[in-house]
């Protein structure tokens, strides 16, 4: 009789691929699944360690496509928020943000300063961060890519303006070397300076360069809101022109005149496929985003970056027109009311944590407008906010469409912290097991597990990952669908989700009974290179 290192016994295997839960056994070795045995296959698998799923669901792990998590996971390798969720795999570098490239001149690490990075920023490239995490041993994978707005500014700086054919030379070969070292994807983030600045023929000439090395391309487009449609095409042309692989970020429609417009979003989306062009989208079951403030400001604003906008707020003609240029946006794709701070250094705001910018004005005696700019004067420009501004039936439109996956935008780790962060980093995936599958009838449970699992896996061209196969890597979660809950909200974010009774990583309990084991297993996946 064989014996495993570890079995599953007792659980319903939903296995991601879209298919019906059945009762089965499993025999993990070496990291690995070596036996799937339903009711009647012979003798049950046999092992020293076994992991009870009585009662329970035993998935595959989830593969968070869109994380910020590479900017916190050295801070807080444990990744205990990720862990109460059933996550295994991050992937991160999204919205054209990566902690890599970077040089002594200290610029990524300036401009990326609204994500707190907890970072030593003791790397340069992919080769080394991905070194770096390895050291802290992380108890989850991640999968990087690397980011627009981190090339542009290890190439040209922070200015506006389109680069020279050598800057851009030097971004794509930045690019192909993230691709030998094992880099996933290539991102960009064009509605964040400095990725705001670039046209459209200096993306699809990155695009096209990804592309050829074999790496998606996630995009978080130049407009969710008044242009959401153009935005859309644009990033469609470029991956149809390069031959590429699409994934559209967080797919949503900000602004309340503008809800609605996700449908047209999606039959473009759809079109596109019609054509051949491999695109997908990818969704957070939430109405709030959650940016950095200066994202809201014109887009000149921010040529030169955070201390060039605080030299043009010291003017009063530059600050007006700042100011001018934030309140033609009130309104039409932008609620004051709904702009909350959620995170930003210590200064004299701190204590207007949760507060709006429009609470803030009244309370001083000024507009929204106003109130935000000294918000941002106040504290170097690294304020991050959570926007209210999107429909509950737009999230349901997209969360329904068969191929948007379920996705995070998160990157807090920890299990306690300061701040109101978003609550998307502790509860994404439960939440959608809970309230929209459970609660709202939105998805059915094996369609909801596709989304985290096989859909995420094939969108990055994990094979041996994102399903229960028989020699495929053992990242396993077990839960109850039936209590399965987020319990953080705005109001009060730091509370971590419940219902997984146990979490593996390449076979190894990282959650037993509802507790993180700390063991750590995890590791930075690196893409295989292309034959030949």
């Amino acid at each position: 009789m064989t014996e495993h290192e570890t079995v599953v016994r007792g659980g319903t295997l939903i296995d991601g691929t879209g298919g019906p839960g059945y009762r089965a056994d499993l025999g993990i070795d070496h990291g690995r699944i070596t036996r799937i045995a339903r009711p009647g296959d012979g003798d049950p698998p046999r092992g020293g360690t076994v992991v009870d799923a009585s009662g329970l669901t035993v998935t595959p792990g989830f593969i968070d496509l869109h994380s910020h998590a590479d900017f916190s996971v050295e801070g807080w390798p444990q990744a205990t928020t990720q862990l109460h969720q059933g996550v295994t795999t991050l992937v991160t570098g999204n919205c054209g943000w990566s902690p890599f490239p970077q040089d002594e001149s200290g610029l990524l690490r300036e401009w990326s300063a609204f994500l707190s990075p907890e970072t030593g920023w003791d790397f340069s490239d992919t080769g080394g961060f991905a070194a770096a995490v390895s050291q802290a041993r992380p108890a989850v994978n991640l999968a990087l890519q690397i980011g627009h707005g981190a090339l542009r500014l290890a190439a040209m700086g922070g200015a506006e303006r389109p680069p020279e054919l050598a800057e851009l030379d030097t971004m794509r070969a930045l690019l192909r070397a993230a691709a030998a070292q094992g880099a996933y994807g290539f991102s960009t983030g064009l509605i964040y300076a400095p990725g705001s600045f670039a046209t459209e023929t200096e993306v699809r000439a990155l695009v096209a360069e990804a592309a050829a090395a074999g790496l998606l391309y996630s995009t978080h487009m130049r407009n969710e809101s008044g242009t959401l449609l153009p935005a859309v095409r644009e990033a469609l042309n470029a991956a149809e022109a390069a031959g590429g692989r699409l994934e559209i970020s967080h797919l949503k429609a900000m602004g309340p005149e503008n809800h609605g417009s996700v449908v047209g979003a999606l039959d473009a989306l759809d079109q596109a496929r019609e054509r051949g062009v491999d695109a997908t989208a990818d969704v957070y079951p939430y109405t709030a985003s959650s940016t950095t403030l200066t994202s809201r400001l014109p887009l000149w604003a921010m040529d030169g970056g955070s201390p060039a906008l605080l030299h043009r707020l010291a003017g009063p003609a530059d600050r007006e027109r700042v100011a001018e240029g934030l309140r033609s946006r009130f309104g039409r794709d932008v609620d004051p009311e709904g702009i909350m701070l959620a995170k930003l250094p210590e200064g004299p705001y701190t204590g207007s944590i949760g507060d709006s910018i429009a609470e803030i004005g009244r309370r001083e005696g000024t507009d929204p407008a106003e109130a935000a700019l000294r918000v941002l004067e106040a504290h170097r420009g690294a304020v991050s906010i959570i926007n209210h501004a999107m429909s509950e039936d737009d999230v349901v439109t997209v969360l329904r469409h068969p191929m948007v996956s379920v996705a995070s935008d998160g990157w807090v780790l920890r299990p306690e912290g300061d701040g109101m962060p978003h609550p998307r980093s502790f509860g994404t995936f439960p939440r959608v097991l809970g309230r929209y599958v459970r609660d709202l009838g939105v998805l059915d449970l094996p369609e909801a597990i596709r989304k985290m699992t096989g859909l995420p896996a094939q969108r990055l061209g994990l094979t041996d990952r994102g399903l229960l196969t028989e020699g495929a890597v053992a990242d396993l979660a077990v839960f109850d669908p039936a209590t399965v809950t987020d319990h953080s909200t705005y109001t009060d974010p730091w509370r971590l989700s419940t219902g997984f009774a146990a979490v593996l990583v390449a076979g190894v309990p990282v959650l037993a009974d509802g507790t993180p084991t700390g063991a750590r297993p995890g590791q930075v996946l690196r893409r295989p290179a292309p034959p030949g």
